[in-house]
């Protein structure tokens, strides 16, 4: 029987009464980009309030069905994640409840979930510390086969070039070579002045911002720490950016550069030994991008378990 709608005063749903124009069933049909809060404890037992970016979407399972019911998406959303901070049980049961929404209508859904978390990093040498802000993503899906989560994040640090390094070294020799006379004996005070001054670097390796973008499918029960992941990539690098910095920071700094010296492919391995390594992830893919100050493109290596 037909709704009549003016009598009864309901309003008309088209996506549930009107017949589709064609039959077919659809992969996703959701909302992207929906503008969201989220609360979030990186890993230190402090939850921050974040801006947030949302995706919401289900299957079409019906081909008689000309749309889905994105309001109820939406309000689920909303009720969740104002409610709840992100853990991994309560974004498995929010995906049930959008489920349970479209009973009949789709057997599958999947979330994304973009923020900007602000973590305190301490100084190399000095007793201060400063903010850092990580990109952080969250992709969950359920279906027939479970439910599945995955951690993204990206960690910026220095890249200096070992080619580089070791042709800077050769010029160095080269000016050490003109100026003192190698039939003389060196003297050492001399030695230690020339070292201290310009000739004795002469040439300086190139080095380059890089950003490793990394994610992660966690084991069965570990909680998202993000600090956790963050530290075990920025250690496996060596050269993790700076915050707050005096002079002593700045020296540590350029020690860690000459100590790490590495191409895309080494900082890929290294995260990824660092990662083959830990027992509480179950998955990961990396891709590190150096953007080099030598070339006007970057230099790109990817990795994964």
């Amino acid at each position: 029987m037909k709704r009549v709608h003016e009598a009864s005063g309901l309003m008309p749903d088209v996506a549930a009464d009107a017949r589709p124009h064609s039959d077919g069933l659809l992969d996703w049909v959701g909302m992207d980009r929906i503008d969201g809060v989220v609360r979030f404890d990186a890993g230190d037992g402090e939850i921050q309030r974040c801006r947030a970016r949302i995706g919401v979407f289900v299957n079409l399972i019906r081909p008689d069905r000309r749309g889905i019911h994105m309001s109820r998406l939406y309000l689920l959303i909303d009720e969740h994640l104002s409610a709840h901070a992100l853990t991994v049980p309560m974004i498995e049961s929010l995906m049930h409840a959008l489920l349970e929404s479209h009973k009949a209508l789709a057997d599958r859904v999947r979330i994304s979930i973009s923020f900007e978390q602000l973590i305190r990093r301490a100084a190399l040498r000095s007793e201060h510390s400063g903010w850092r802000i990580y990109p952080v993503s969250i992709d969950a899906s359920l279906d027939a086969h479970g439910f599945q989560l995955e951690l993204g994040t990206e960690v910026v640090y220095s890249s200096t070039c070992p080619a580089s390094a070791a042709l800077s070294r050769q010029l160095i020799q080269q000016q050490f070579a003109k100026d003192f006379d190698a039939s003389h004996t060196v003297d050492h005070a001399s030695v230690l002045a020339w070292l201290g001054s310009e000739k004795g670097m002469v040439a300086t390796p190139h080095a380059q911002r890089s950003v490793a973008r990394i994610r992660v499918r966690l084991a069965d029960g570990v909680p998202l720490d993000l600090i956790a992941l963050l530290d075990r990539v920025e250690q496996s690098l060596g050269t993790p950016v700076q915050t707050a910095v005096k002079r002593q920071d700045e020296q540590a700094f350029a020690l860690a550069n000459g100590s790490n010296l590495m191409f895309c492919e080494d900082a890929a391995r290294r995260i990824q030994r660092a990662l083959n390594a830990a027992t509480d992830i179950a998955d990961f893919r990396i891709m590190v991008e150096h953007r080099e100050s030598l070339h006007p493109h970057n230099a790109v290596a990817n990795a994964s378990k």
